[in-house]
């Protein structure tokens, strides 16, 4: 069974409960939201942007971050978006590129959990299976020359254990300790693996602690580094106790740009 919705524009069909029907919604929906048939209109390269998503596992959980800032090009058009969203209690997603693109994954995504609620036989979408999905999904819609202009971040526990995943827009996909996307894979992931390979040349995880202060850390040197970064970003925990989702302030210094000279 196919769920429709009737927006004032377009219908959309939305997913059934197998995959292939699920990846052909998904890219209904792309289509549909586009509101065009001819091929040559579709977009050809994202519009309203966001940039890099952070993600490192910690002893019992892992922990995410996005900035909040949605770039029109080169203006910070938007300035309080949210890029990282909680799907259960075990799994969190998060996003960068086209922020359109993103929002239509997102509900896609929204919907899937409404209707495994609604079965009502406790059955919990795990980190895994959402990888999975939007492996599949990207995979798809690339291959129709149709693509989601995002890379998604996927964390969670799976089964107990830290679960953290990357998928880029053409669905190639991997999972590792640590993942970044954007300018971080450049910036912020030589930090994240120094950090992490130092606490295993001692035999142990990051702590808790020390992951949200290691995000901290990568989350200042972008908005020092990159110029689609800001200010200002949200950060999620995923522990065996929930999600924890909250917006964080850069603790940010700029003493030493009285001494660069020289530029004017």
């Amino acid at each position: 069974p196919v769920l429709v919705i009737i927006s004032q524009e377009v219908s959309i069909a939305m997913f059934a409960l197998d995959l292939g029907s699920s990846t052909n919604a998904a890219a209904a929906m792309k289509k549909a939201a586009c509101g065009v048939t001819d091929a040559r209109q579709h977009t050809l390269q994202p519009t309203l942007t966001g940039t890099s998503t952070l993600g490192c596992v910690f002893d019992g959980g892992v922990v995410i971050s996005a900035d909040k800032l949605g770039s029109y090009g080169s203006l910070a058009k938007t300035r309080n978006i949210t890029r990282l969203f909680k799907l259960n209690d075990c799994t969190v997603v998060a996003a960068s590129g086209d922020l359109a693109d993103m929002q239509c994954i997102q509900r896609a995504l929204e919907e899937m959990i409404i209707n495994d609620t609604c079965v009502g036989d406790g059955h919990v979408r795990k980190p895994a299976a959402v990888h999975g999905w939007l492996t599949r999904v990207l995979y798809n819609c690339r291959s129709k020359f149709k693509p989601f202009w995002n890379t998604f971040v996927v964390a969670g526990l799976q089964d107990g254990k830290a679960f953290l995943s990357y998928i880029d827009k053409l669905g190639m996909s991997f999972s590792a300790p640590s993942v970044s996307s954007g300018f971080g894979a450049y910036l912020a992931q030589p930090l994240m693996r120094e950090a992490m390979d130092g606490a295993a040349a001692t035999g142990r995880q990051l702590t808790r602690t020390e992951a949200v202060a290691l995000m901290a850390q990568c989350q200042r040197v972008l908005y020092y580094r990159d110029a689609r970064s800001f200010d200002k970003y949200d950060i999620a925990v995923i522990t065996s106790a929930g999600v924890e989702i909250e917006t964080v302030d850069v603790d940010s210094n700029w003493e030493v740009a009285d001494y660069v000279k020289g530029y004017i």
